[in-house]
């Protein structure tokens, strides 16, 4: 199994979602976070000056998908979240060594 980690702009998350639903990955835990990659930041202009805002709203997204499904779910993801600019984010994979379902203590892919 494998945990995939992506982390976008928040107003692609319901084109991410949308997409995610329709192949058959609707399970998902979904975070607001604030980050920063290359860009670092963006600088704005008001009236009374310049400001920079070193950190970005982003949404992270978990799943935990069977290995054979992790590099569709990728593609799908990185195809909904593509806005072609600096900032669309990152898809981190991870191995997981297992999974219990709390209720039914079930393990393994069945509890995912």
């Amino acid at each position: 199994m494998k945990k995939i980690e992506a982390i976008i702009r928040p107003e692609r998350l319901s084109p991410v979602r949308e997409a995610l639903d329709k192949n058959g990955f609707p399970g998902m835990s979904a975070t607001e976070i604030k980050g920063r990659g290359r860009q670092k930041g963006v600088a704005l202009q008001w009236r009374a000056g310049d400001y920079k805002v070193e950190f970005l709203p982003k949404v992270k997204l978990e799943l935990v998908v069977e290995d054979d499904d992790a590099d569709r779910l990728i593609d799908l993801i990185c195809d909904a979240a593509h806005t072609g600019e600096a900032g669309d984010g990152k898809i981190f994979v991870h191995p997981v060594v297992d999974v219990i379902r709390v209720r039914t203590k079930e393990r393994g892919p069945a509890a995912v």
